[in-house]
């Protein structure tokens, strides 16, 4: 599994339908991540690689990224006012959350696994 590059008109079949929807509703089949980059961004750069392994090692999300200078509407619509911002949206419903910054990998798995996939402490 690899990142996939995510265009305003694959955002709205594969994510969220804003112009057909008023409020929330994922598209997805399954869990995603949605990195929001530019590629003058150093911490970008250093995260990207770790996206690539993440989607490698959990096949069962989805990771996409939003080059944020050529979707600017998309990039506007949520709001990006700092690169990288993080887009972590579940499955079952639950609103997505926003994260600004740079994370570290360990992190990142942390979040995938208890706010994505639903696994606890005790898993």
């Amino acid at each position: 599994m690899k990142t996939k590059q995510l265009s305003l008109a694959d955002f709205e079949t594969k994510v969220f339908n804003y112009k057909k929807e008023k409020e929330w509703k994922f598209e997805g089949e399954k869990p995603a991540i949605i990195d929001f980059y530019a590629d003058w961004c150093g911490p970008c750069q250093m995260v990207a690689p770790i996206f690539e392994e993440l989607a490698a090692e959990f096949p069962e999300i989805d990771i996409y990224k939003v080059d944020t200078e050529v979707e600017q509407e998309l990039s506007a619509m949520f709001g990006i006012r700092s690169i990288p911002s993080i887009l972590f949206i579940p499955k079952d419903g639950r609103q997505p959350m926003m994260q600004s910054g740079a994370l570290p990998k360990e992190v990142l798995k942390d979040v995938i696994k208890k706010e994505l996939l639903g696994e606890n402490e005790t898993n």
